[in-house]
């Protein structure tokens, strides 16, 4: 008798939960497809014995009832949680004990640490900080004492502190075996950074000691009820900068998961909507944050915490006051009198009061306009329906529907009649009709995030040609629509918008950045700062395959940056074996605003198509000018990858790639009062793209670049793209 057929493999499933201030939202999403097969939203739990762990199991378990799935399904676990930022923002850190390690000069430098008991955090409260000096750090039973002493002071986590550890972290590492004997969490700062200036250093190393406890106790509890419900994968966490961490690292630097949030959501629309040139906008209910994707790369910035400057590398996010439930704010109540004031930031949430764009028609017949405080401390200028003993908030949201900008679907959708119904008193006091006072208020409400847009595009230098924006969050449709009417970039809203934070952190790409200062760094050490970043990814569990680091060499300020990011071994999509010429050619046609049948596939390789066209500079002077090649990098979904306004494309061979590769460099640099400028250059080697852009020096741009080609086979193609700088 033969076997019976064995069942079907089933599709593994990638699981996101982001855990937000009120809700926690959990999705599943499918491995090979990325699509969204289940979404669930349950109520934080702070109050909790388990704190926000219960609340993550009972979003996972309901989760994968509602999808039919087992815990052995699950290949990939991440989650987000504001707790860090909750706590830092209401100064609900830790007491944290600094033990500064040093003799004469470096006790000096250590002793003024003391001042960092007067950072304010946003709450107003001080850092609550604790001191003990330790001169002699070879000897155990004085660092045993030092710990003590910050103890003894109601200290309940420690922090180690030593000028230069970034060069010799031997006395740090002796607090931290003190604190370990005594069962007392610990950080130090080279733990941190490697980076040199004591305080920044210091002032980072205290931030992630502060919320430390709260993070490893709710790590464990996390970790032990996803190991009883059966999930197997291992739980990852949503860093700042738009990638995940293990739960290790996470351990040692909880600091990495503040401001997870709005890293959630771009992470999102770059894996999920594949964006490549964009400015992302995730509206809530109160508030829009924006930030930047620049030739498929999160754009980060070390940020500010406590009002001073840190060594946290996290999304550069701008955010402005508007949201779907920003209040309309005018002058007066009286008949074609009054003007728009402005637009929030107080929200309908704030002031407790319904959208009237979702109330029933019939309760706003009749309705009268009045003014009203949200809170007593504000003024009376914020705009509300009247009706039959209830009140109703006049939003954004009402005048998106009212303008007809709100998709059949969305999330923030109504019935457009019945926004303008409630819009109607408004537009009487503005003496205009319902649709033009709707765009009034969306022209009102989105001034101050055009500025902040306008000013990203100019700062990241975005190519406006192929940039776009991108609306995430359960208000996207009140603000982004509007938002690209009014700048002229192409706009869309991301699908399923209103959870597009979860659908990041289970999409996202595990990360790490290596950040060493290295005076006339050799290729040697270019390239060891390279493989420790690139070490850190693998071994958090990223595919071999599918790693590629980003580095950055600046020589004004001696600085070499490597930024890894690793898909894991169920990233199965992203292997996608061929492009598809007839729609490379479509979307690089769109991009460069020309038909398909003028382009010229320059080269490919299975994974990408590059495509483009010869085009002069416009204007009187175009004529003369040198003809640019504008290339376009299509994936295989039809998504342009990387663009160029100037570049060359060759195709070499790895066997042979880097005596020609350094050939093609030393022909395209240009020379001129600042010396030798090599052109930028990416690399095409199967699914990967590696990017070089950021590297002046041609010696270490050959020395990664070989680095790179090295793990070809001989015949395989290697597709060079080079870009004139300017």
């Amino acid at each position: 008798m033969s076997d019976p057929t064995p069942p079907p493999a089933r599709d593994p499933v990638r699981v996101g939960i982001d855990v937000g201030g009120t809700f926690t939202d959990a999705v599943a999403v499918s491995a090979t497809t990325y699509a969204l097969l289940g979404q669930v939203k349950v109520p934080t739990s702070h109050d909790h014995a388990d704190g926000v762990a219960h609340g993550i199991m009972t979003a996972l378990e309901r989760l994968l009832d509602d999808i039919g799935v087992s815990a052995d399904d699950v290949g990939f676990l991440a989650h987000g949680t504001t707790q860090a930022t909750n706590a830092l923002l209401e100064g609900d850190v830790a007491t944290i004990g600094i033990v500064g390690v040093g003799t004469g000069f470096d006790a000096l430098a250590n002793r003024r640490l003391r001042s960092l008991g007067k950072l304010r955090l946003d709450s107003g409260r001080a850092l609550p900080v604790r001191y003990a000096a330790l001169r002699t750090p070879e000897s155990t039973e004085a660092a045993l004492a030092s710990v003590d002493a910050v103890l003894s002071e109601g200290a309940e986590v420690v922090v180690a502190v030593q000028p230069f550890s970034v060069d010799d972290p031997a006395g740090e590492r002796s607090v931290l075996e003190a604190a370990g004997a005594r069962g007392v969490p610990a950080t130090a700062t080279h733990e941190i950074t490697r980076l040199y200036g004591l305080g920044k250093r210091a002032r980072t190393a205290a931030l992630n000691a502060g919320v430390m406890p709260r993070m490893l106790q709710t790590a464990d509890l996390v970790e032990r009820s996803i190991q009883r419900a059966g999930v197997r994968a291992p739980l990852m966490v949503m860093r700042c900068d738009g990638g995940v961490m293990s739960l290790p690292e996470m351990r040692h630097r909880p600091l990495l998961t503040v401001l997870s949030g709005p890293a959630a959501g771009v992470a999102g629309a770059l894996m999920g909507e594949k964006v490549s040139e964009g400015v992302f906008l995730e509206t809530g209910g109160t508030s829009t944050d924006i930030s930047v994707v620049r030739r498929g790369r999160v754009q980060i910035r070390h940020t500010q915490l406590g009002g001073r400057e840190t060594y946290l590398s996290a999304l550069d996010v701008r955010t402005v006051g508007v949201g779907g439930g920003s209040l309309v704010r005018i002058s007066s109540t009286a008949p074609g009198a009054a003007s728009l004031t402005g637009v929030g930031p107080r929200s309908a949430h704030i002031a407790g009061l319904p959208y009237a764009c979702f109330a029933d028609p019939e309760e706003l017949r009749g309705a009268r306009l009045a003014l009203v405080s949200p809170l007593d401390s504000d003024p009376a200028d914020h705009a509300v329906l009247e009706a039959g003993g209830r009140r109703f908030a006049l939003t954004v949201t009402c005048a998106a529907n009212a303008a007809g900008l709100v998709p059949e679907g969305d999330h923030a959708r109504s019935e457009a009649a019945t926004a303008r119904l409630a819009l109607e008193p408004l537009a009487q006091a503005l003496g205009t009709d319902a649709v033009t006072a709707a765009r009034r208020v969306l022209h009102t409400a989105t001034e101050r995030v055009t500025e902040v847009v306008d000013a990203l595009v100019d700062d990241y230098r975005l190519d406006r040609d192929v940039c776009s924006l991108v609306g995430g969050g359960g208000g996207a449709a009140t603000v982004t629509p509007y938002l690209g009417e009014r700048t002229g970039m192409a706009a869309r809203i991301a699908a399923h918008s209103e959870v597009i934070s979860p659908l990041g952190v289970a999409l996202a790409l595990v990360r790490e950045t290596v950040e060493r200062i290295i005076p006339d760094a050799t290729h040697a050490d270019v390239l060891t700062v390279r493989t420790e970043a690139e070490r850190a990814v693998l071994d958090q569990g990223a595919d071999p395959a599918a790693v590629e680091v980003d580095v950055t060499v600046d020589p004004r300020r001696n600085l070499v940056t490597a930024v890894a990011t690793g898909a894991t071994a169920l990233r199965a999509k992203d292997r996608a074996a061929t492009t598809d010429e007839a729609a490379a050619r479509a979307a690089a046609a769109a991009s460069l605003d020309a038909r398909p049948g003028d382009l010229t596939e320059f080269a490919a390789n299975g994974q990408y198509r590059i495509l483009g066209l010869v085009r002069r500079p416009g204007g009187r002077l175009g004529r003369f000018a040198r003809p640019r090649t504008h290339v376009r990098v299509v994936d295989a979904e039809g998504v342009v990858r990387l663009h160029s306004a100037d570049a060359e494309v060759d195709t070499l061979v790895a066997g042979q790639a880097e005596g020609a590769l350094r050939d093609l460099v030393a022909e395209r640099t240009v020379y001129g009062d600042g010396g030798a400028v090599p052109p930028a250059v990416w690399l095409l080697l199967g699914p990967k793209l590696a990017d070089l852009s950021g590297v002046m020096d041609p010696g270490h741009l050959l020395a990664l670049a070989g680095t790179e080609i090295a793990r070809r086979g001989p015949e395989e193609p290697v597709v060079v793209l080079m870009e004139r700088r300017r």
